[in-house]
């Protein structure tokens, strides 16, 4: 059963580790599936065309190492690596790929649940001189809901990844279309995108954001938007029609910056790069704020 976190104007839906989504490659450690702010939905899904929606992606999922999983390059075909907030998955061949089914042992997960706030521990165990400790917070304000990491290295390697928030975005159920507009602090450099898949033109790249010439019939994507850059890792979404937005603030400055989207959603996805040594530990913060205009 979803757990329910309630403020004066906001509800945010939480499943625990072992509930409904139970793929190989978001993070089970509370996973958001939906926020309503005055009833108004912010949260979509990945694909609306799913016949097992437990398969995909919804509301505010987090994924670690969607290039490659921790200790996957070390492991031999039929050995254990690391998804870190999932399990150890199976090797099957020499390509690691994100969206590939894989099989799954499970980590230990503890959690602690109140009103206004839940904490869930994912501890792995050992495989090829890897282990960790993660912890995530979720808290929520009047306006808004804030994700604390925390995680920290107990094998004798060090962690070398990444994790981000896919923000499977859509603001009163409304398609995306002419009266979205997403926003960025520093300047959108099209020439240095790492990859452009826009082949409708729906996307309208402009200095500081994007907007939309029409509805996007086909899935658009664009990589490193600030061109390799480091800058403030945050976003503005904003629904013109609504006269509504969201947008995400963050404790820390990225280099990567990725942007998915379809129809019926919008994926600004910020990049926190991590590097642990053994026995270190670092902790960052994700604040998502809903706003009026």
């Amino acid at each position: 059963m979803a757990h329910i976190l309630n403020s004066k104007n906001l509800e945010i839906q939480i499943d625990f580790p072992l509930e409904n989504y139970n793929f190989s490659r978001f993070d089970w450690t509370g996973k958001i599936v939906d926020v309503k702010f005055k009833n108004i939905r912010f949260a979509s899904i990945e694909d609306p065309n799913c016949k097992n929606e437990n398969l995909f992606g919804k509301g505010f999922y987090n994924e670690f190492g969607i290039d490659t999983a921790l200790g996957f390059d070390e492991t031999e075909i039929g050995g254990w690596f690391h998804k870190i907030g999932v399990g150890l998955l199976k090797k099957e061949d020499s390509l690691y790929e994100f969206n590939k089914p894989y099989e799954i042992r499970p980590a230990e997960f503890e959690l602690s649940a109140h009103a206004d706030s839940v904490l869930i521990t994912c501890i792995s165990p050992a495989a090829k001189g890897y282990s960790y400790e993660l912890r995530k917070e979720i808290g929520v304000q009047e306006t808004g809901f804030t994700i604390k990491y925390y995680l920290r290295n107990t094998g004798n390697k060090t962690i070398n990844t990444n994790e981000y928030v896919h923000n499977f975005s859509a603001i009163n159920n409304e398609l995306i279309g002419e009266y979205y507009s997403l926003n960025f602090p520093f300047e959108l450099k099209p020439e240095l995108f790492g990859e452009t898949v826009n082949s409708e033109l729906a996307i309208a790249i402009e200095k500081n954001g994007v907007k939309f010439n029409s509805t996007p019939n086909e899935q658009f994507f664009f990589s490193d938007l600030s061109g390799g850059e480091r800058v403030r890792a945050s976003w503005e979404l904003i629904n013109h029609n609504s006269k509504i937005g969201i947008r995400e603030n963050t404790s820390f400055q990225t280099n990567k910056v990725n942007l998915w989207g379809w129809s019926h959603v919008i994926s600004p996805e910020l990049f926190f790069d991590i590097r642990i040594a053994p026995g270190a530990s670092t902790e960052w913060i994700r604040n998502y704020e809903v706003f009026h205009i």
